[in-house]
C-alpha cells in the first residue's frame, strides 16, 4: 500500500472490495491481465495527485490488446508528465454495460469524508452536468454518527435520482431495486469503517452507474490520507456548576472609581446571597473595598480556593494572572475572561496563542487546570439565585425575573443576550451565559454538562460557528439532552461569506459547512429557527412550556381575520386539529347556549366574532381541548365583550390557566395590539401562560419546535 497521502484508484478499488462494493474487474500494468483479446476495456493512466484522468488524456476505451495497451500506458506516462504529475502506474478495467434511462441523468457521485461531522457520505448526480443538477436536487448528506442505512435508503428513495433508479418517476422503468440500492448503501457505511482503519480522510466515488443487473458499480475512485487532527482536551468537569451556584467567588479589576468595568460587576454581584468573607477581590495594597475582603494577588486563592474567579483586567494583565493561576496549580475552578484582545483581531501580541497553549500543555500532563471563559465573557445569569456577573448596569437593563424558569440560553454573542432579555422580559430562564471568544469552555462542553445532569429543561442556542474538535461533541450533547425529552433549539447565524467573516471579527467564530453543520445537529434532535423572530416565538413557548410536545393544534378567535391568517401557516408540519362529529355536535350546542348560533360557524378556527365574552371562549377552549394537543387563543381586545381591565383580564387568564392545568396542554394567549393594552397582555404573562402579539408569532414558533 502506498504511504503517500494520494489514494490513487488502483488502491482505492482494493477499499472497496474490502467493503462489499462492486468496482469493474481490472489489473495493474505489468500483472498479469484477466481479459480477452478483443474485449472492451478502459485503459487508465495513474498519476500522483491526478484527480480527472480524462482531464489530462489518461483515460481511453479500446478492445483489449496487449501491445495496444503498453502503447497506451506510454503515450499516458509522457502526458502526465509533462503536466507535472508524477506516473505511478497503468490500470486495465473492464468496460461496464451501463443502465440508462432515456433522457434522464443516472449516474451517482458518493464522497465520503472525515471532518468535523465525523464521517459523512455525500451522495448525488455524478457526470458532467452533476453541478447543475445539484441545483434542481441537491445532494443528500448523511453524517454516520447519526443516520443509519435504513434513514439513508428512504432518503435516496425520495431523491431525484433514487426516483430514476427505482423507476419511479412517469414513462421510466426500474433500474435497479430496493434491497440492491439497500445493501449498496449498507457497503457505504462499511467503506467508511476500511477507510478510517487505513487513515483516510476522504474518498470520492465518481461516477457510480448501474450495471445490466441494477447493481451500483463505481468506476472510479480517489482518496486521500491525511493526519487526524489533535484530540480536543475538554475543561474539567463541574465548571457549570461553579457557574450556576458558586459558593466563593473572587473579582480582580475592581477601581474605586464608579462606572466601571469591574465596579459594575460588583454592583450586580452584590445581589448574590453570599456569607461574608465568600465574595473577595483581588487587589493589592488593600485589606477592605467597599466591604469586601480583598486579596494581594491569586497566590491567596491556592490554599482557599473559589469556585469563580472573574479578571475584568485589561487583556495583559489577566492574561498574566491566569497564566499564574495555572502555574501555581489551583485556586478556581472557574475563571471568566472579561477583556477583549486575546486571541482575536486585536491580539497582536499571540497572548490568546499562548494562553491555549498553556491550557493544553497542562490538561495534556494531567495537571491541574480550570475551566476559562471568555475572552470577551460578558457574564452569566442565574435569576433564580439573583446571580449577575455582567458588567450591564441594571438602570440599562434590569435584572431577569428572580422567579427563573427551566430555559438555559446559551450565546456565542453576549450583546445578543442583552438584547433578547430586554426585547422578551417575559421570557424566564434558569441560566444565561454568554459564552464569548471560546478559547476553552465552548457551546458543545455547556451541552455536555447540561446532559449529564439528567434535568428537564430546554436548551436555547444562538451559534456563530464551532471550532475545531467542537461540532460533533455538540451533537452528541444534543442527542442526550433529545433522550431526555429536552428540546434543543438553535439560531445559526453567518449563514453566508459576508455573515462568516463578521462572525470571525467578532466572537473568532469559524467557518464551516453549514448545510452539513445543520443535517448532523438536525439528525442530533435540534431544531432551528431561520430567523431571530421564530427564535424569539419559540423561546416564548419554551419558557412557559418547557415540555411541550407535538400535536394538532387548534386556534379560536374573537377576528376573522387572525382564523384566516392562522389557518394560511397551518401545514408543513404544523398540522390543524380536526373535530369528531362528537365534537361537531357539542361545539354546536355550545354556541347556541351562547347565543352565537347562525353567527359563528362550528368549525376550526373557531371565529366566535366580537360579539362572545370570556363565558363564550372559556367554554370553547374547554371543548377544543378534547380534540387538540395544544391551543392558540386570539384575544383581540377592541369590543365590549371582553373585560380588558386589569380585574378582567386577571380572572380570565386565571380560569385559562387552570384549564391548562386540568387537561395538561400548551394554551397560548394572541392579544394583537398596542401598548393601551399592555395590562391585559401582562395578566396572561403573570398567569404563566405564552402570550404573543400576533397569530402568525405563535403558529410560526410551534412550527419551529416541531408541534406536528
Amino acid at each position: 500500500m502506498s504511504p503517500a497521502a494520494f489514494v490513487h484508484e488502483a488502491e482505492a478499488y482494493a477499499l472497496l472490495l474490502r467493503a462489499g462494493l462492486h468496482p469493474p474487474r481490472h489489473a495493474i500494468e505489468g500483472a498479469a491481465m484477466p481479459f480477452e483479446t478483443g474485449e472492451p476495456v478502459v485503459v487508465k493512466g495513474l498519476g500522483e495527485n491526478v484527480w480527472h484522468k480524462s482531464e489530462l488524456g489518461a483515460v481511453h476505451f479500446l478492445p483489449f490488446e496487449k501491445q495496444t495497451v503498453s502503447n497506451e500506458f506510454k503515450g499516458m506516462h509522457q502526458r502526465l508528465d509533462a503536466s507535472g504529475h508524477r506516473w505511478l502506474e497503468g490500470l486495465v478495467c473492464e468496460q461496464i454495460d451501463i443502465a440508462c434511462c432515456p433522457h434522464l441523468p443516472s449516474e451517482a457521485f458518493v464522497s465520503l469524508a472525515r471532518g468535523e461531522a465525523g464521517w459523512t457520505v455525500l451522495f448525488g448526480f455524478g457526470g458532467l452536468q452533476a453541478d447543475a443538477l445539484a441545483e434542481l436536487a441537491p445532494p443528500l448528506r448523511w453524517p454516520l454518527a447519526f443516520t443509519s442505512p435504513a434513514q439513508a435508503l428512504a432518503e435516496l428513495e425520495t431523491h431525484l435520482l433514487g426516483r430514476i433508479w427505482l423507476g419511479r418517476i412517469r414513462g421510466t422503468k426500474e433500474l435497479t431495486d430496493r434491497t440492491t440500492l439497500g445493501n449498496f448503501v449498507e457497503a457505504l457505511w462499511g467503506l467508511a469503517k476500511v477507510a478510517e482503519t487505513d487513515g483516510l480522510t476522504l474518498l470520492e466515488l465518481n461516477p457510480v452507474a448501474l450495471d445490466s443487473e441494477g447493481m451500483p458499480r463505481p468506476l472510479d475512485a480517489v482518496g486521500h490520507r491525511g493526519l487526524r487532527p489533535a484530540s480536543r482536551r475538554a475543561p474539567p468537569a463541574g465548571f457549570l456548576t461553579a457557574l450556576r451556584e458558586p459558593k466563593r467567588i473572587a473579582l480582580a479589576g475592581i477601581s474605586a472609581q464608579a462606572g466601571g468595568v469591574g465596579r459594575t460587576i460588583l454592583e450586580n454581584l452584590s445581589s448574590y446571597p453570599l456569607p461574608a468573607g465568600d465574595l473577595v477581590m483581588i487587589k493589592p495594597g488593600h485589606a477592605v473595598l467597599f466591604g469586601y475582603p480583598c486579596l494581594p494577588d491569586v497566590a491567596a486563592l491556592r490554599a482557599n480556593p473559589v469556585d469563580l474567579l472573574l479578571l475584568a483586567l485589561p487583556a495583559r494583565a489577566a492574561a498574566d494572572t491566569l497564566e499564574k493561576l495555572i502555574r501555581q496549580g489551583g485556586g478556581a475552578r472557574c475563571v471568566g475572561l472579561v477583556a477583549g484582545g486575546i486571541g482575536d483581531g486585536a491580539d497582536s501580541d499571540g497572548i490568546g496563542a499562548r494562553l491555549a497553549a498553556l491550557l493544553n500543555e497542562t490538561r495534556a500532563a494531567g495537571r491541574w487546570t480550570p475551566a476559562v471563559v471568555g475572552p470577551n465573557f460578558l457574564g452569566h445569569w442565574v435569576p433564580g439565585m439573583r446571580l449577575n456577573t455582567s458588567f450591564i448596569p441594571v438602570e440599562k437593563l434590569p435584572a431577569p425575573s428572580p422567579a427563573g424558569g427551566e430555559l438555559t440560553l446559551l450565546s456565542q454573542s453576549g450583546a445578543f443576550l442583552l438584547c433578547l432579555q430586554s426585547r422578551q422580559p417575559a421570557v424566564r430562564f434558569g441560566l444565561g451565559v454568554a459564552l464569548g471568544n471560546q478559547m476553552d469552555v465552548a457551546l458543545c462542553d455547556v451541552l455536555t454538562a447540561l446532559a449529564a445532569e439528567l434535568g428537564h429543561g430546554p436548551v436555547a442556542c444562538y451559534v456563530e460557528g464551532f471550532g475545531p474538535g467542537q461540532l460533533l461533541a455538540a451533537a452528541h450533547a444534543i442527542a442526550r439532552l433529545r433522550a431526555q425529552g429536552r428540546h434543543v433549539l438553535i439560531h445559526r447565524a453567518g449563514r453566508t461569506a459576508a455573515g462568516q467573516a463578521a462572525a470571525a471579527s467578532h466572537t473568532g467564530a469559524m467557518a464551516s459547512d453549514i448545510t452539513l453543520e445543520r443535517a448532523l445537529l438536525e439528525r442530533a434532535g435540534a431544531r432551528f429557527a431561520d430567523t431571530i423572530a421564530d427564535f424569539d416565538a419559540a423561546l416564548i413557548w419554551l419558557s412557559a412550556c418547557p415540555q411541550i410536545h407535538a400535536g394538532p393544534v387548534a386556534l379560536v378567535t374573537n377576528a376573522g381575520f387572525e382564523s384566516v391568517n392562522g389557518s394560511d401557516r397551518f401545514g408543513n408540519g404544523l398540522p390543524a386539529a380536526q373535530l369528531d362529529d362528537w365534537a361537531k355536535q357539542a361545539l354546536a350546542t355550545l354556541l347556541h347556549r351562547h347565543e352565537l348560533s347562525g353567527l359563528v360557524a362550528p368549525q376550526l378556527p373557531l371565529d366566535l366574532t366580537p360579539m362572545a365574552g370570556p363565558s363564550a371562549f372559556i367554554a370553547a377552549t374547554a371543548l377544543l381541548l378534547e380534540q387538540a394537543a395544544v391551543m392558540v387563543v386570539g384575544l383581540v381586545p377592541f369590543t365590549r365583550g371582553l373585560d380588558t381591565t386589569t380585574d378582567g383580564g386577571a380572572k380570565l387568564a386565571r380560569v385559562i390557566a387552570g384549564l391548562r392545568d386540568v387537561h395538561r396542554k400548551p394554551i397560548a394567549i394572541v392579544v394583537d395590539s398596542g401598548a393601551g393594552h399592555a395590562d391585559f397582555r401582562q395578566a396572561f404573562v403573570s398567569a404563566g401562560l405564552p402570550v404573543f402579539p400576533g397569530m402568525e408569532s405563535a403558529l410560526r414558533g410551534l412550527r419551529v419546535l416541531g408541534s406536528g
